[in-house]
């Protein structure tokens, strides 16, 4: 009846310090004076919030008065991109293949959400043939000389 004790517990092996006990300072004293090899190394502003820390432009935007904002393309490009698209019997979404874009990049522009970009705007001008930038907004875009 000995071999169907309950009670008894069989240890196969012992756990490792954890991460913490192993760097606490008397693992640390203790691994010296047994003579093994203790690496330290400091890590670059470790333990600092860096997400939170007051730079001088953040300063700069809470003493400011007026609203600050982003802008935005204006609604008259995106009636003309809107205009240019339907003439060429485009969709929004065969427009954006044919720019390599994303759907809803089109769909901003044409809304007046979206801020400018210039590469952007130059593929788009090229596609529907208007002129979307400067002075010359909603003309036909006219081709370059090329240059010999």
């Amino acid at each position: 009846m000995a071999e169907s004790d309950w009670d008894t517990v069989t240890v196969l092996r012992k756990k490792g310090p954890t991460a913490a006990q192993a760097k606490s300072k008397q693992a640390i004293t203790a691994a010296q004076r047994r003579g093994q090899d203790v690496e330290t190394s400091k890590k670059w502003s470790a333990g600092q919030n860096k997400q939170h820390l007051v730079t001088k432009n953040t300063a700069k935007l809470d003493r400011e008065t007026e609203e600050l904002h982003h802008d935005r393309v204006p609604l008259e490009v995106g009636k003309y991109i809107q205009q240019g698209r339907q003439d060429n019997g485009l969709t929004q979404k065969d427009l954006a293949t044919k720019i390599n874009e994303k759907p809803q990049v089109i769909a901003d522009y044409e809304c007046g959400k979206a801020i400018p970009n210039n590469q952007v705007l130059g593929k788009i001008e090229r596609a529907i043939g208007l002129k979307l930038r400067g002075k010359d907004i909603g003309l036909p875009l006219e081709a370059k000389p090329k240059k010999k």
